[in-house]
């Protein structure tokens, strides 16, 4: 299935579809119909050629969203050159190395990023440097649209071939740059997209940042599979959300976001009156979703539905179907079409129905590898199987639960304490709005927990009903010995708590 010859997506939509939109860009306003980012993916990728690109070679884009990086992507695949997506919140040294490890010739960079240029361009060794105007009104990518002698053909490509880099954020240790070739795209739209009602029809609303796979893949690249149109949002506002969504001339059907974000649109005053009656898929994902978060929205009339995934899964490896709801919230769902999973011991064998272990994937989703780190291959793949790191089980009917990251997990006195399921108990009391639970060193027991939690705005909250409510609900060991009241948890672009961050402040 490798081997089969990789079709254009933009240009069989094109010709089936010239005048239907591709994407809507809300920053700047603008509409492209299919034929028309047919024209300008042909234009960037001509302009690639002119500066001597092939296939095989790298081309950055560093930008915050907007549906210019969607015509850059494009043109890239279409003459076989490799995207190296970059998070725009990261420093020029943390750039630089991920320049120069992908051997990246060339660079698409957002002017509203130009600050950090002069560092980059002093660190790198990058040879052209195209910049982007958010608004589309200048900047280098239009003017070299318009110089540029379009290319509407593709190069023969296979689905074995690399198409995309997309490194770790670089929380911890060196950042590794997991490769992408074009199977992994067209078997996760036929796993994730058949299981999310994707159709012609559909209207993607991205507010995710398109450099995390989350973002790209839902439902970005699944809508442009199935010939649907995009939404891109250049940031995440909860009251500006609510009105995209509530707005029938967009037509929003489908939505993939992180807990903080359903969290901050259901505190907003706007929540209640939202019309949400044309989407048909929610999705959350990223980290463990608070159950007391799935039923809030599913008292509201929309169900949520929670998948797992990672960059190394090209975004999806489980997900729920709208029928599991509400009879199997908490579940991260069974594994997606052309993915399996299992829950493996520490010893290696394959664990019990109900027993808490590793989870481990393969299948046609998965990366092949990191680029230029065999060690990290070696470690994370065993007999074709990925090792995930995370902490799972898997009940008798085949539903996967996500309990923590393995690295999260922390042991006290012997016991074995996953931060979600403390920080699950403790999203059940009103006044709390965020929580993070972190193990942090202890003489006498190893490790204890310490919570730290941002409570509801308005609401107060005292430690002492937090250690009763835990009282009530978890087993001794599991309390949180310490809690913190703070103002916000830190996190990073893709709306991840930064719990190393919170054990360097706390620890």
């Amino acid at each position: 299935m490798n081997d089969m010859l990789v079709y254009d997506w933009i240009a069989e939509s094109a010709h089936r579809y010239p005048d239907k939109l591709a994407t809507i860009d809300m920053h700047s306003g603008r509409r492209h119909s299919y034929a028309a980012m047919h024209e300008r993916v042909a234009r960037i990728a001509g302009h690639l050629k002119s500066k001597g690109i092939e296939k095989g070679d790298r081309v950055a884009l560093l930008s915050m969203n907007s549906s210019d990086m969607l015509d850059v992507m494009f043109a890239c695949w279409r003459i076989g050159a490799v995207l190296t997506m970059l998070n725009f919140r990261l420093t020029a040294h943390e750039l630089a190395f991920m320049l120069d490890d992908s051997g990246a010739r060339v660079i698409f960079h957002d002017s509203d990023l130009d600050a950090v240029v002069p560092a980059l361009r002093e660190k790198t060794a990058v040879a052209h440097w195209i910049s982007m105007d958010p608004m589309g009104q200048g900047g280098g990518l239009e003017a070299a649209i318009a110089a540029a002698t379009p290319v509407y053909e593709q190069h023969p490509q296979l689905g074995t071939d690399l198409c995309m880099i997309m490194y770790s954020s670089g929380t911890t240790g060196t950042p590794k740059g997991a490769m992408f070739n074009h199977a992994q795209f067209y078997f996760i739209n036929a796993g994730s997209g058949g299981a999310t009602n994707a159709s012609n029809r559909m209207v993607g609303l991205v507010a995710l940042p398109l450099f995390h796979i989350g973002g790209l893949v839902a439902y970005t690249t699944i809508s442009f599979g199935y010939s649907g149109t995009v939404i891109v949002v250049r940031g995440f506002d909860p009251g500006a959300m609510l009105g995209i969504f509530g707005d029938p001339a967009l037509g929003v059907t489908h939505f993939l976001g992180v807990p903080a974000m359903y969290n901050a649109m259901q505190a907003h005053p706007d929540f209640a009156t939202t019309d949400f009656s044309r989407v048909r898929t929610m999705s959350c994902g990223a980290e463990s979703v608070p159950e007391s978060l799935l039923r809030t929205w599913f008292a509201r009339g929309v169900v949520i539905r929670e998948g797992y995934g990672m960059t190394e899964t090209c975004a999806a490896a489980l997900m729920l179907d709208e029928r599991d709801i509400p009879a199997k919230i908490g579940a991260a769902g069974r594994p997606v079409r052309h993915c399996e999973a299992k829950i493996m011991r520490g010893d290696g064998s394959e664990a019990a129905v109900g027993e808490l272990g590793e989870i481990w994937m393969r299948g046609l989703n998965i990366t092949p590898g990191y680029w230029n780190r065999p060690d990290a291959n070696a470690s994370s793949f065993v007999d074709g199987w990925f090792r995930s790191g995370d902490v799972g089980r898997m009940d008798a009917d085949g539903y996967f639960y996500i309990e923590d990251r393995v690295k999260d997990m922390y042991i006290t006195g012997g016991e074995n304490v996953y931060p979600a399921e403390v920080e699950n108990a403790l999203y059940e009391m009103e006044a709390v709005h965020e929580v993070a639970v972190i193990g942090l060193p202890d003489p006498k027991w190893g490790e204890y927990g310490c919570a730290v939690i941002v409570p509801r705005p308005g609401a107060s909250v005292t430690i002492e009903e937090l250690r009763a409510h835990c009282g009530e609900r978890l087993a001794r060991y599991k309390h949180p010995v310490r809690i913190e009241l703070v103002e916000a948890l830190p996190r990073n672009a893709t709306g991840k708590v930064l719990k190393f961050e919170l054990r360097e402040r706390f620890g």
